[in-house]
């Protein structure tokens, strides 16, 4: 048995059945790290003797009859949550020694259901882009084809996952930075309501949108995950007080007779391949008695213009903390891309710009808030494309400032209203890259996403293929 292959549930299964131990699992997780990053750099951080330690501690609960959600199950973060006595840079050498004093609360939340920490995942240098090309550790690779990139901010999550280095990975989303990585990567990435899991601890991009999530290979998984990071945070007063539902129970549900809302907006400037996948995913879901319905919605594009002003207008105010003086390296240190989003946020945030720029996006936010929620009272979710293109070649992303919003451009819309979004595997190209298919839904609806993606999930075999490696 290849350990390092199973799912979380599977392997949660083998673990309660003593057929595997959690340190054979982290060893086997381990060992796959080792002979791959030479060739992808998923990783910034890898904890090899720690990870074996809290493996044989996680055994020792298990032979004592402890039973905890994720007992045993080893994990990689993105480097941008912060882990007690673990090194956490967001992927700048800003950060290059931070040890961080506390752990954030997702981290906090995983280790309560048992998990194994294995490391910290690449990714753009503090979640600026959608290429893990502004990565201060070197660009991340997609398993699929090295030559090829992982999509951002979560690349090196997503592509941990895809090349079966972990069983089951954190990323974080402000405009796409789960779904777009994942549909690179032809894996699921799963971004709850704003709000559903807390933000405290994690180094913020944009705190009005940032929102962390599960990377997983199924679609079960990421309920799993999801299960365990949900939920009321007294130390995030954005997090929501609705009571957190079963999301794994909620799977078996019938979708028969659920309307799913098709957008041609959604399909404008979308690669031909990828547009015929997701064409062939609507076909496959009528066989499971779901109606489509065309429907309009706000043409994506002008959720680039709300999205760059909102989101650099946070970063401004965010990154200035990082002075050099409290913690970390000082200014000196930051990347090219930080650079020109602290300018233009400072800039549309001064005086006599303010009102002409962040004020305007913010009106038009309310108003791309208000289209979905007329769009969803006429169907129960939406769906399209995850990304217009599959994977690009390394170093598309150089030279091209407006990139990572190009390449998130059918996601931001629903990440700007805080809507969950999962993205799951719907095919491959002629060139054997990934194609996503995103599913949305109304706020705290995660449990209808994950049913409709996992009952295609379910009808297909994509989330079985792997990358040769």
């Amino acid at each position: 048995m290849d350990l390092h292959k199973l799912t979380i549930k599977q392997a949660k299964d083998a673990l309660k059945k003593k057929e595997v131990t959690a340190e054979q699992l982290t060893k086997a997780c381990l060992n796959r790290i080792q002979a791959l990053e030479p060739k992808l750099n998923a990783f910034v951080t890898t904890l090899g003797e720690e990870a074996i330690s809290e493996a044989k501690k996680a055994d020792q609960k298990i032979a004592e009859g402890v039973d905890l959600p994720l007992l045993g199950i080893p994990v990689a973060i993105k480097d941008n949550f912060c882990t007690q006595d673990i090194r956490t840079t967001a992927s700048s050498k800003v950060l290059d020694n931070f040890i961080p004093p506390y752990d954030a609360t997702v981290v906090v939340r995983l280790k309560e259901a048992g998990v194994v920490i294995l490391g910290k995942t690449n990714m753009d240098a503090w979640a600026h882009g959608s290429s893990t090309e502004t990565s201060d550790y070197g660009l991340t690779k997609n398993p699929w084809d090295i030559n090829y990139l992982p999509g951002g901010s979560s690349g090196g999550s997503a592509a941990s996952i895809a090349a079966d280095e972990t069983i089951g990975a954190i990323g974080s989303e402000t405009a796409g930075s789960i779904r777009q990585p994942a549909a690179w990567c032809g894996v699921v990435g799963l971004k709850p309501t704003y709000g559903r899991v807390s933000r405290y601890g994690v180094i913020a991009m944009g705190s009005s949108l940032d929102c962390p999530g599960p990377i997983a290979k199924t679609v079960e998984d990421s309920a799993i995950m999801l299960q365990v990071l949900a939920g009321k945070d007294l130390f995030d007063a954005t997090t929501s007080p609705k009571t957190v539902e079963d999301y794994t129970k909620s799977l078996s549900n019938n979708i028969e007779g659920l309307t799913i809302g098709v957008s041609d907006d959604y399909f404008t400037g979308v690669e031909d391949e990828v547009k015929q996948k997701v064409e062939d995913v609507l076909k496959e879901f009528e066989k499971l008695g779901v109606k489509i319905k065309k429907i309009k919605l706000f043409d994506p594009k002008y959720a680039i213009a709300v999205y760059t002003i909102l989101q650099r207008a946070e970063v401004s105010s965010n990154l200035a903390r990082y002075d050099g003086i409290r913690f970390g390296n000082d200014r000196s240190y930051f990347g090219e891309e930080a650079k020109r989003r602290i300018m233009l946020g400072t800039y549309v945030l001064s005086a006599g710009y303010y009102d002409q720029y962040y004020s305007k996006a913010q009106k038009v936010r309310t108003v791309i808030v208000e289209d979905f929620n007329r769009a969803f009272k006429e169907v129960d979710v939406i769906v399209g494309p995850t990304s217009p293109s599959v994977a690009l070649p390394l170093g598309s992303s150089k030279n091209h400032p407006m990139f990572g919003e190009m390449a998130d451009v059918l996601v931001e819309p629903s990440t700007i209203a805080g809507l969950p979004g999962i993205s799951i595997p719907c095919g491959f190209t002629k060139n054997g890259l990934p194609v996503g298919l995103q599913v949305i839904g109304p706020q705290f609806s995660e449990s209808l996403i994950l049913n409709v993606a996992y009952k295609y999930e379910q009808a297909t075999n994509w989330h079985k293929e792997k990358p040769e490696l």
